[in-house]
């Protein structure tokens, strides 16, 4: 599977980037999907389902199934947060995964970026970043986007991971 991500500050527009680039590229035919990364603690689950309550009495995981979708919940439990890839070694195979977050990890990514946030760029200091996507001028050697620009972001990436016949 191809990955690619998309970082930034909190507020730079990255599941919005993100919501739009997975539009796009399965308008083009592709196949995608994506990991999102949360720093503070999620739960999908809510009190009073069965699951929520298998998850209570201590089920390491619960698996959630209906005609529309599935869902499996794992429970840390105090363990060790599991690695980026051993998160994508759990999806099904796919031409595309986006990634949003995971800043630091060595896959390449673009950095979305907003004036609003009064913060700098990312990609001055991330040698994985390889594109900027910004609603402002930004001075950095890398190529720099507009940050609605879908299109050609999702140009890029394309390019990027040698993905063709996508259109």
């Amino acid at each position: 599977m191809k990955i690619y991500g998309i970082t930034g500050w909190k507020n730079a527009g990255k599941t919005g980037l993100m919501e739009r680039l997975v539009a796009e590229m399965a308008a083009r035919g592709l196949s995608v999907s994506t990991v999102k990364h949360a720093h503070h603690d999620t739960d999908l689950d809510q009190p009073g389902t069965d699951s929520f309550r298998h998850r209570a009495a201590g089920a390491g995981q619960v698996m959630l199934a209906s005609p529309n979708r599935w869902a499996l919940m794992t429970e840390l439990r105090g363990a060790d947060e599991p690695t980026l890839d051993t998160l994508l070694a759990q999806l099904a195979p796919v031409d595309l995964v986006l990634i949003e977050g995971y800043k630091t990890a060595p896959h390449p990514k673009i950095e979305a970026h907003r004036a609003a946030t009064g913060k700098g760029l990312l990609a001055a200091r991330n040698d994985t970043a390889r594109a900027v996507a910004s609603d402002t001028a930004q001075d950095t050697p890398l190529p720099r986007f507009d940050l609605d620009d879908t299109a050609a972001i999702a140009d890029f990436i394309l390019s990027e991971l040698g993905i063709k016949g996508a259109s």
